[in-house]
């Protein structure tokens, strides 16, 4: 949420002040909306009310380019079980902050995480942050279909920093493709990049010898310790760390080649000392999932070294926008 420079005639703390969403390229600056038609109830009704709340007590709105004012962002977190997490993130601690929690739990009882940080920083990232728990669960809980046998769901608990899919339903696909891509036989050592909350390991280890996750955040990746445990699964072991450090020929010597790798990178896609580390490492197949086609071209044109892509599929997670989740197959080269 911040200031913003309005076109409206009037110039009241109504049109001065925003809470929506960035405008393209543009981070100083916020459209503030009414409705969103992507986001799940009652994370439209929730904005209005911190809006409203807000101006009506005097609690000011972050101003980027001057680093002032109290409020800077929400975050809402819905899963499709219907647990709900809000995260209000405020530049300092004052007596107003308790106040619109507290009318938060009370407004919207159907919130099942209600958290805050204090970020007093110039970027916004809350990765490196407490993240403190006013009400409620520290994490929601997030259900999946497992592939194979299993009978019983796969449990996540998604924690404040973990990483997750913003749409559960298209998750659920996007995972299928990648296990599909794969096309395990049951003896595979996976190595799985960037892994988070430890989601895709938890998809794909009861088909597989072993499984090894990397995650850069160490919240993350005690979430997808707690995940294994959940669900009885015992042969995923993680490491928190930059991959582009973690993953070294002794890292390699000390767990085993992979058979699979399956990366899931942030949209700057991956290191080149990472995809140099994998091309050493050489697995008869990579499955990479990509949010940014882009990088994940550049990423495959370095593995072209050794590698041809056999498969391609886009998966639709961002509705009526032009983003997708591209999955795809690389197999090594036998000569």
């Amino acid at each position: 949420m911040t200031d913003f420079e309005s076109s409206k005639e009037e110039g009241g703390p109504e049109d001065m002040n925003g809470l929506g969403f960035h405008l393209p390229g543009m981070f100083d600056k916020i459209l503030d909306i009414d409705h969103c038609y992507l986001q799940r109830d009652p994370s439209n009704a929730i904005r209005l009310a911190v809006k409203k709340y807000a101006l009506e007590h005097g609690m000011s709105f972050y101003n980027v380019r001057e680093w002032e004012g109290l409020l800077r962002n929400i975050i809402i977190r819905t899963s499709r079980n219907g647990n709900l997490m809000l995260i209000v993130v405020f530049r300092e601690e004052t007596d107003k902050n308790e106040g619109l929690l507290a009318f938060l739990g009370e407004e919207f009882p159907e919130i099942t995480s209600l958290m805050y940080v204090i970020n007093d920083k110039k970027n916004d990232t809350i990765n490196d942050l407490e993240v403190k728990l006013f009400a409620g669960e520290p994490f929601i809980v997030e259900e999946m279909i497992p592939p194979g046998n299993r009978k019983e769901p796969l449990t996540f608990r998604i924690g404040p920093t973990s990483f997750y899919q913003t749409n559960p339903e298209q998750a659920q696909k996007l995972y299928e493709t990648a296990y599909g891509f794969a096309g395990f036989k049951g003896d595979e050592v996976v190595y799985d990049l960037y892994t988070g909350a430890g989601t895709i390991a938890s998809f794909v280890a009861p088909s597989v010898k072993k499984v090894i996750g990397v995650e850069y955040v160490e919240e993350a990746v005690k979430d997808a310790y707690d995940n294994m445990e959940l669900n009885g699964i015992a042969n995923v072991e993680f490491y928190a760390g930059d991959l582009a450090k973690v993953l070294d020929e002794e890292f390699i010597g000390t767990h085993g080649k992979p058979d699979v790798v399956i990366t899931d990178p942030p949209r700057a896609g991956m290191h080149e000392k990472v995809v140099r580390q994998i091309l050493n490492a050489a697995p008869e197949k990579i499955v990479y999932v990509s949010c940014n086609p882009a990088t994940q071209a550049r990423d495959i044109a370095l593995l072209h070294e050794k590698y041809d892509v056999l498969k391609v599929q886009p998966v639709d997670m961002f509705p009526q926008t032009h983003h997708v989740e591209n999955v795809v197959l690389l197999k090594r080269r036998k000569h």
